[in-house]
């Protein structure tokens, strides 16, 4: 599968970078990594005239520890250097719980934090071949009239497949924009849009320029639980992010749950926090927070697995995590299954 036609742009900052985008709107695409783009442009998703290749801009690359406690991550700092820094391992263990289960080595060597971030949505009709696509007649989000997931709505249900987004949606991260008029920094929580189509909100003449982590969930527990059908390479059937500040006695301070690959967007499980504040473990509370969990979690037919299994598999990774945070079980190899 050959790449389209199309003219290869390299910039050294990000002010020529998004002088690029400005210039030639939805005909440019940006390239960091590549381990998504590529395939994409190979399967004919997308046919670019312009392909904005980001890798040179220094300034998007590293970890720092900013004078008020808080670290920004580059977006063009990879899946491998994020392993790698003691910091985060440290202080936001769920980050490395989630980056040690994306794909494999090689390709964690060239993926970015940036990139993972804005993944394309996914399901088992549009992750095709341009002639795959074309005998089933399209679909919503490319060149057809219908979503076959959910054929009698109007809606795009592809799914949100990063392992990134929801361990980071646990942290309270925000994210900072580059665009004509500068910076401008927004909440993680408010960049996804839950639409398969439109599921990001980044402007056609911005990028992602790093991510902020806070202080103040520095320290906290946190685990990924992942599904998917082999132990390297495959993207995530179901993930579940789960971190937990909890006291010496015992008693949950503050926590947070969020939920991937289940639903267009990356989410949170909104009660988690006001029904585990200042509570001890018990399994009536874990049981809650899991119903809880399949409530918000919308599985539908985007993959080779069913919807009724991947919803059990968000019941018990949400489970396992909770108890794991608690200490009432041992946490598993990597954080991972």
């Amino acid at each position: 599968m050959s790449l389209p036609a199309m003219r290869v742009v390299r910039p050294r900052t990000v002010e020529d970078a998004v002088r690029v985008l400005a210039a030639h709107g939805p005909e440019a695409m940006i390239l960091a990594g590549g381990t998504d783009v590529v395939p994409n442009l190979q399967m004919r998703l997308f046919a670019p005239r312009v392909l904005l290749d980001i890798k040179g801009i220094g300034s998007l690359r590293g970890v720092v520890r900013q004078p008020d406690e808080t670290i920004r991550v580059g977006a063009l700092t990879t899946l491998t250097q994020l392993l790698a820094t003691e910091s985060l391992r440290l202080r936001y263990p769920v980050i490395s719980s989630a980056v040690r289960s994306i794909a494999g080595p090689l390709q964690r060597n060239m993926g970015t934090l940036g990139g993972n971030l804005c993944l394309e949505t996914r399901c088992r009709w549009y992750n095709q071949s341009d002639f795959w696509r074309k005998s089933l007649g399209g679909c919503l989000k490319k060149e057809g009239t219908i979503c076959h997931v959910a054929p009698g709505g109007d809606r795009c249900w592809a799914v949100w497949s990063g392992d990134c987004a929801p361990a980071l949606l646990t942290l309270d991260a925000e994210i900072e924009i580059a665009g004509p008029n500068g910076n401008r920094r927004l909440a993680l929580s408010s960049f996804y849009r839950n639409d398969g189509i439109n599921r990001i909100a980044l402007g056609g003449d911005e990028l992602l320029a790093a991510v902020v982590l806070p202080p103040r969930t520095a320290g906290w527990r946190g685990v990924y639980h992942k599904l998917r059908i082999r132990n390297s390479i495959d993207y995530p059937l179901a993930g579940v992010a789960v971190v937990m500040n909890v006291d010496e006695q015992g008693v949950c301070r503050d926590a947070r749950v969020a939920l991937g690959a289940v639903n267009p967007a990356p989410v949170l499980v909104k009660q988690a926090a006001d029904w585990l504040i200042g509570k001890k473990y018990s399994p009536e509370l874990v049981e809650r927070l899991v119903h809880a969990a399949i409530q918000t979690g919308k599985p539908l037919t985007t993959s080779a697995s069913s919807p009724v299994y991947r919803r059990e598999m968000l019941r018990v990774f949400t489970r396992r995590a909770l108890e794991e945070m608690w200490g009432m079980r041992p946490r598993t190899p990597n954080g991972n299954d």
